[in-house]
This record gives structure tokens, sequence and C-alpha cells, in this order.
């Protein structure tokens, strides 16, 4: 089918009525007729193009569609055999004044009208014993980005997507544990069939956004943790925030080192549809002030001749 857009063949405005691409059809038909036209593959070529474009915009949801994707896009979903089924030429034509199965030549020649006068255009497609095939709607991609949080607890997103079948919002349910790339999938929400197909699915693929406080890996979870020289050296005990709402009071053994993790068994992210959940780790950094009292320094530089 070719790609050219119907309403610049016919020769009308794309918001012309029924009435106008009849009468469009009407004047370029009785031009290019092949009837009219004997042995002039131009015109031959030009007529089917011409009848072409009448067969879509002549049929109410053929234009819809048509309007709808474009010319290219229509051409992908729609076979000729589409295009003409339900297309009667003979009672077209006849109204048109190419009635019987005898046609009226030039200069009141009398020429044979075939059977089927379209059959050598058209590859013999014969309307009446074709039947359409369904055809399923087209799926839907959309992006959904979601916070850690929401990640972690499972959330609820009313969504407005465009090209849905629905033309409605939608509300979406988002699963503890989701990550980065996974994707949900929303059956039969997609767009709408054609000849009885049933409609597409919509596809939602998941960006979970950076936190300012923990790194997701996987299932597990890191948090920072920055101590004092002093509670490096002899140890302590810390309160760490945990990404369920919870304070996780953590000891942190003498001589720890800088970068140093700590596990917090089970306090990482849901299992994606299991049980459990994964584990976080508490990174630890030693502060250095960047300016100290005099005594401070005193004491510093003591331990410094014990060798420390």
């Amino acid at each position: 089918m070719n790609n050219d857009d119907y309403y610049t063949i016919l020769g009308v405005d794309r918001k012309a009525s029924a009435e106008e691409i009849k009468k469009a059809y009407r004047k370029k038909a009785l031009l290019y007729h092949p009837d009219r036209n004997p042995g002039d593959r131009e015109a031959e070529t030009r007529f089917k193009k011409i009848s072409e474009a009448y067969a879509v915009l002549s049929d109410p949801k053929k234009r819809r569609e048509y309007d709808t994707y474009g010319s290219q896009a229509f051409g992908r979903r729609f076979s000729q055999e589409d295009i003409f089924r339900n297309f009667d030429f003979q009672s077209i034509l006849r109204e048109f004044g190419f009635g019987g199965r005898m046609s009226g030549g030039r200069g009141g020649r009398r020429t044979a009208f075939r059977e089927d006068p379209f059959a050598d255009l058209f590859g013999g497609f014969r309307q009446e014993q074709q039947s359409p095939r369904p055809r399923q709607g087209n799926n839907v991609e959309y992006n959904l980005d979601i916070t850690l949080e929401e990640a972690f607890t499972g959330t609820e997103k009313k969504l407005s997507i465009p090209s849905s079948g629905q033309g409605e919002k939608l509300l979406v349910k988002v699963p503890p544990g989701i990550a980065t790339g996974q994707r949900l999938r929303l059956p039969g929400r997609g767009g709408a069939g054609i000849y009885g197909g049933g409609a597409g699915d919509i596809y939602i693929t998941i960006r979970v956004l950076p936190h300012e406080r923990f790194v997701r890996n996987g299932d597990d979870l890191t948090v920072q943790q920055t101590i004092t020289y002093s509670q490096a050296v002899l140890g302590a005990t810390v309160d760490v925030p945990t990404i369920g709402g919870v304070v996780k009071r953590v000891k942190i053994p003498p001589g720890s080192q800088p970068h140093t993790k700590i596990r917090m068994k089970g306090f990482g992210m849901p299992r994606f549809k299991g049980s459990g959940r994964g584990d976080a780790y508490l990174y630890l950094t030693v502060k250095v002030p960047k300016s100290i009292t005099d005594m401070q320094e005193h004491l510093i530089k003591k331990l410094a001749e014990e060798g420390l």
C-alpha cells in the first residue's frame, strides 16, 4: 500500500465532509476510470490510488484510524485487503454512471463491463470471500520514577498514560522490593484492537531514584556513618537510621578502621515477590577536625609522643 496522503490524492481538506469526499472521488473516478482510458497504465494507477483513498476516507472508522496514526503507521496496520473490505465498487460506480454489465464508451460505443471490473487492479481480491482478521492493539511503553522509600514499602500511582486504550487515569500498584529496570505489565490496557482483536498491554518500566543517604545494591543497602577518631580507637555505640524508619543501635568495635563495613542483618530492601529482606551495611568514615582547641592540640601531642 502506498504512503501518499489520501486527502491530497482526492484534493480535499482534512476537515472535508463525507459528501465533499464523495464528490471529489466521483470527479476523479470519472476522469481516470480504466473504461475511459483503455490501455493507459498511468490512468489505471491513478484510479487505483484514488479508489484506495476513497475506501478509507468514506469509512468513518477507517478514516478515524488514518487520522490518528497517519499515513505510514496506517499502512503498517492495514493491508489492502483490510482497506477494500466492505467497499462495494459495483454499487458506487453504478451510482456514478458506470452501471450494469455493459458501460457506455466514448463516442457512443458500448464496452464490456467485467464481472469484477477491479480484479486486474487489485490482484483479484474479492471482498465477499475475505473475512476480517483480528489484530491485537499496540502495546504501550511507560517509564515511572519512584523513590527508594516507595520501592521499600510498595506504592500505588494514579497515572494518565498516553495511547492507552482506557482514555482515563489508571491505578498502578507497585510491589515492595521493585528495582530499577524491572517492568510491570497491565494486560489488555493498551491500544484498542481492530476487527475483534484484543487490546494491547501496557508495560511500565521502573526507575528508583537515587537516595541522599542510602546506596542500593540488589536487595542490600549501604549507609555511611561518620565517627570521631576517639570513637574509632576506643569503640562506641551509635544510632543509625534505616530505610524502614527504625533507628538501629550499632556497636562500633574498638580499633575500627576507616572504610570498615558493619553488617545489619535484615535491614535492607524487601525481596521482590519473595520473602525476607536483604541486609544493610554501615560504612565507617573517620572525621578529622579542621581546627582544634589549644587543649586538644596539647593532648594530641602527648598521644603522638606515646606513638599514637
